[in-house]
């Protein structure tokens, strides 16, 4: 870490390159860049892109709309990491060019998951109790 870098620095810097990184590919999906069937006829959120912190690795969490075929998306998407990885290393200016991993995005799942559990009708009747 350099002298005058702090974590916080650090940290601002991945977040701000992770960002970068969502947008780049955010946008070869949506403008169609990439040459595949599956990836041409689904839409696919880029929810997050995390960097580790010497930015050479990048996991990028990945959702279908409405979860469709999510495995064989996933399947597409990394196929073509190649094609995704020049692109990063050409368009974001890091010393090294980072080496994606697709996952899909599990939060929506666990969103909903904790949502029913409130919504329950146990939860309703230890609130009302109160």
């Amino acid at each position: 870490m350099r002298r005058n870098e702090t974590a916080e620095g650090r940290s601002v810097r991945l977040l701000r390159v992770g960002e970068q990184v969502r947008h780049l590919l955010s946008e070869l999906l949506q403008r169609g860049d990439v040459h595949d069937e599956t990836l041409q006829s689904h839409l696919v959120s880029i929810t997050e892109v995390r960097m580790s912190p010497d930015l050479r690795h990048a996991t990028v969490f990945v959702k279908p709309l409405l979860g469709q075929d999510e495995e064989a998306v996933l399947r597409a998407l990394r196929q073509n990491t190649a094609f995704f990885q020049r692109e990063v290393a050409h368009r974001v200016r890091t010393k090294y060019a980072a080496k994606l991993k697709f996952l899909a995005d599990e939060s929506f799942d666990e969103g909903s998951h904790i949502d029913r559990i409130l919504r329950s009708e146990h939860v309703a009747r230890d609130l009302a109790e109160e």
